[in-house]
């Protein structure tokens, strides 16, 4: 019995002592997930705050681009309305000199005429006013007439040009939507150049990519005649690739025209202007656009890879574009064909033998459209808010693409109202 007890009181010792054991480890290992847990909470909060932080720094960056952008729209509005007025003006005064000073020379030459005692020399000098006033014909010369982005120059003809003691160069706007007469008989819109004494003007500060109708007025002292209403178009606005920007496996062009996917070994510095994914290999054009109308084509070189768009300044390089909301693009994928925008995608069908694409961006309308340069087909049309200059942007996945720029905008585009 006193074995049995011996054994018995040994057996539950040592079951104790195991249990006991158990039971430490258990809680140690509790202990350890405890901590773990509260890390993994610290982390939590850590990342949360951090978070936030980003957030409220990039609401306040974008409150303050809103803010900007407010100064600078309030600003060309008011410099705009104030120069609008000082030019009417202006134009006023110079409209009434001009009228003055004919004026003064008629009175003067009738005085004169009113003398004349010599009946002949009398109606010949009657006669020669009246032919003067009859004869006086002007016409714009446009196969003369030359533009650039922002500049022209108007050439114009008169059938006799010893009579003319001046020209009057006006010029407005022209939208395929306006209509010449009405535009005509309003003076509102019209910019007036007085006391031309060539048979040319230079025009400078005209909006790109934008069509303007011109009349030229021939001056003597019998009075004037105007010439009919052209119309002329400035080209948009040229731009070449930013070899900065370009990715290390892109090579540019020494002209800065073409772009092409290129795996040798470069030396190229990073920078936060080059695109550095391993994916997105982007290069950007060196304009940033505010305003305007612009047009530009990308030449397809044998690529079947490829995106064609344009981009915010800020718009990220480490991802591909049309990946954010700072970036709208028509991509090529192989056999597939779509526009990108902030992740979303929607497909199109282009003809499958495009080699052109034109891009037809109006910052003012708000609104990026792209076309098949050669057949003239629409492919889509973003519609978008601006809110900072954009820039055209271009990634290549294999072989090249060549951009043309300084474009005028094609006709069939003038009076084509945006596409949702």
């Amino acid at each position: 019995l006193v074995l049995i007890k011996n054994s018995f009181s040994f057996l539950h010792d040592q079951a104790l002592d195991s249990n006991l054991s158990n039971l430490i480890k258990r809680n140690n290992e509790l202990e350890s997930l405890m901590g773990k847990l509260i890390q993994t909470c610290q982390h939590v909060e850590v990342n949360a705050s951090r978070q936030e932080g980003k957030l409220l720094e990039e609401c306040d960056m974008l409150i303050e681009i809103i803010q900007q952008r407010k100064q600078i729209i309030g600003s060309k509005i008011k410099e705009g309305k104030v120069s609008r007025r000082l030019r009417k003006l202006a134009q006023q005064i110079t409209n009434c000199k001009q009228c003055i000073e004919r004026s003064t020379a008629l009175i003067s030459q009738a005085d004169q005429t009113l003398k004349e005692t010599d009946h002949a020399r009398f109606l010949q000098t009657t006669f020669k006013l009246q032919f003067e006033k009859k004869n006086m014909k002007i016409y714009i010369r446009e196969e003369l007439c030359t533009a650039s982005y922002d500049t022209i120059t108007a050439h114009w003809t008169s059938d006799d040009e010893f009579t003319v003691v001046s020209y009057e160069l006006q010029y407005a706007i022209f939208t395929g939507h306006a209509n010449i007469a009405s535009l005509c008989n309003s003076l509102e819109s019209w910019m007036i150049v007085p006391n031309i004494k060539q048979n040319h003007y230079t025009v400078h500060g005209l909006q790109s990519g934008t069509k303007y109708i011109f009349v030229v007025k021939a001056i003597n002292q019998a009075g004037s005649r105007t010439s009919e209403p052209g119309t002329l178009k400035t080209n948009s606005q040229p731009f070449k690739l930013d070899p900065k920007t370009a990715h290390k496996k892109l090579k540019v062009s020494h002209d800065n025209l073409t772009v092409e996917r290129d795996e040798t070994t470069s030396k190229k510095g990073h920078s936060q202007e080059r695109f550095s994914s391993q994916s997105s290999y982007g290069v950007v054009g060196n304009v940033y656009i505010d305003s305007g109308r612009h047009y530009w084509e990308a030449l397809i070189g044998g690529s079947t890879w490829y995106a064609v768009g344009i981009a915010y300044k800020s718009a990220p390089k480490h991802e591909w574009i049309g990946k954010n909301s700072a970036s709208w693009v028509l991509c090529r994928c192989n056999n597939s064909w779509v526009v990108r925008h902030n992740s979303k995608e929607l497909a199109i069908e282009p003809s499958p033998h495009l080699r052109r694409i034109g891009v037809l961006l109006d910052y003012d309308a708000g609104y990026v459209s792209f076309y098949d340069a050669v057949g003239s087909q629409h492919l889509h049309t973003f519609n978008v808010s601006f809110i900072q200059p954009v820039c055209p942007v271009f990634n290549v996945w294999n072989k090249c693409l060549t951009i043309l720029t300084g474009l005028p905008i094609p006709d069939h585009l003038e009076a084509v109202e945006p596409h949702s």
